[in-house]
């Protein structure tokens, strides 16, 4: 899978894909991360890619002209790509959406800055908008990369057992089970004996248990999720 990151802060991004999981599957030719500043492509002499906006209002807004040079150049060699604009109003992600996105082979982001981007972005240029929550951050950046982390994780060979990604929580509309490791016992605190005991049918039934008394108690939402898709 190959990502093209659109932003006016590339550098923000390179210490995070240099490590762990992502740092793996770009060494192992699983994924390509081409990192591209917005700066490069404003006509403005000072390399602005921002105004005020028509109709007045707080802040500056981020311009549509700059965006859509930079997507003329990332798609000039006619190479498929579904463009995602990371934006607080749009869909959220989560991981049926990740598995959604996941089968495209080519995903351009665009990390939107200020007090916004010009709509024209979001209604001619980009395929949909990415929220990853309903809060507000200062910039697309992040938000983009959970997502490459999140993308990244569903592409086969990355995880070093096929089983991680399965298990995980929401992939089964549930929150994972309860996890423990060494020590057994710890300030008087112990691992559940059932996870000791070699018992895997056990072992199963009290981790789907526990999994859904977890999620019963965080995310009582899921539950009624799957209650609706029942009916």
């Amino acid at each position: 899978m190959q990502f093209d990151i659109l932003s006016i802060f590339p550098e923000m991004f390179e210490s995070v894909f240099r490590e762990s999981i992502i740092a793996r599957a770009k060494e192992k030719g699983l994924i390509d991360i081409f990192l591209h500043n917005l700066r490069d492509y404003s006509q403005n002499k000072h390399k602005k890619v921002d105004d005020y906006p028509f109709g007045g209002g707080v802040g500056m807004v981020m311009g549509v002209e700059p965006i859509a040079l930079a997507l003329d150049d990332l798609k000039s060699d006619d190479t498929p790509a579904h463009t995602v604009l990371m934006s607080p109003s749009g869909n959220r992600l989560d991981q049926k959406k990740a598995r959604e996105l996941g089968v495209h082979k080519r995903i351009i982001l665009i990390c939107g800055r200020y007090e916004g981007v010009d709509e024209r972005v979001a209604l001619h240029y980009a395929d949909e908008e990415i929220s990853i929550g309903d809060y507000v951050l200062s910039g697309g950046e992040i938000p983009a990369m959970v997502l490459v982390d999140t993308l990244t994780r569903l592409i086969p060979g990355v995880l070093g057992d096929p089983r991680s990604s399965e298990e995980e929580s929401f992939e089964q509309e549930l929150l994972e089970y309860p996890q423990y490791t060494r020590p057994r016992e710890f300030r008087g605190f112990k691992a559940p004996e059932v996870l000791l005991s070699g018992n895997h049918k056990e072992i199963e039934e009290w981790q789907k248990r526990h999994a859904l008394e977890k999620t019963a108690r965080r995310r009582p939402d899921l539950l009624e999720k799957i209650e609706i898709k029942k009916n």
